[in-house]
């Protein structure tokens, strides 16, 4: 093996190399992933040598409620999905209509990529919890779900405890609900949709009557669907550029060896 022969090997070896930091450096910059909200602590611990800050994101509490079919609900029953919740009560005459036919078309909008057989989307749930838990009874939100052509599977609607249902919505979430005691247009409720994700952490409030708020919950709901469970961790984490190093250094051990045998040669 002549000079130029094993500069070209050397070469072929470097290139690929070069291509691997290039993509994974622009994987990891050209995405931004939905923001993290409700901190519970900061705290400062060494990683890789470095000190640096670490927030513990405040994780929802568990629930339990009743849904439109009569089942008992916690948080339990969607565990690892990404949920969307909002809020409404079934004999509201102003927004509830329109925020349950935008999360309808939402619903509507999400599937499994499957062509044939069932096109659910397995990874994402729907949550509207009634702020009337007192008039919305099993029955009332059965009736509302059969209106709107509600999915069971894929969307429940939520009553019970009217104390669970605000601390969940305004301790938990922390969205604004002041109680009209029972006065329909006295109800100041929220026209959020919070993305929550399989970990129980808040990751955005949008308007559900505002469309370009829900383009933007449409597409961080499509990125948090990609996003990497932090709790769980392959086998190559960390690993991937030690094995393409040892790969390349294995290649050029081999080029080397060759080399040697043919100049002796």
């Amino acid at each position: 093996m002549n000079k130029k022969a094993l500069y070209a090997v050397m070469l072929a070896m470097l290139l690929p190399l070069t291509a691997y930091f290039i993509v994974k450096r622009k994987s990891e910059t050209a995405v931004t992933m939905p923001r993290h909200y409700l901190p519970d602590s900061v705290v400062t611990v060494t990683k890789k040598g470095k000190r640096v800050e670490d927030t513990a994101w405040h994780r929802l509490a568990d629930f339990a409620l009743t849904n439109q079919e009569g089942r008992p609900v916690s948080w339990d029953s969607m565990k690892g999905k990404i949920i969307i919740a909002n809020f409404f009560f079934t004999h509201c005459p102003t927004i509830c209509p329109g925020l349950t036919l935008n999360m309808k078309r939402m619903a509507e909008s999400i599937h499994n990529g499957q062509r044939v057989g069932d096109r659910t989307n397995k990874q994402v749930h729907f949550l509207s919890f009634s702020i009337d838990p007192e008039r919305d009874s099993v029955e009332r939100l059965k009736y509302w779900a059969d209106k709107y052509q509600i999915d069971p599977e894929q969307w429940w609607l939520l009553t019970g405890d009217k104390k669970a249902i605000y601390d969940m919505v305004i301790e938990e979430m922390k969205v604004g609900l002041v109680d009209g005691q029972g006065v329909d247009t006295n109800f100041i409720h929220s026209d959020r949709f919070v993305l929550i994700d399989s970990n129980r952490h808040v990751r955005g409030y949008y308007s559900g009557l505002d469309s370009v708020d829900l383009a933007k919950l449409s597409n961080d709901l499509v990125l948090l669907t990609m996003e990497k469970d932090p709790k769980s961790k392959s086998f190559f984490d960390g690993k991937l550029e030690l094995m393409a190093i040892v790969f390349l250094l294995a290649i050029l051990g081999v080029g080397l060896l060759l080399f040697f045998i043919r100049k002796k040669q």
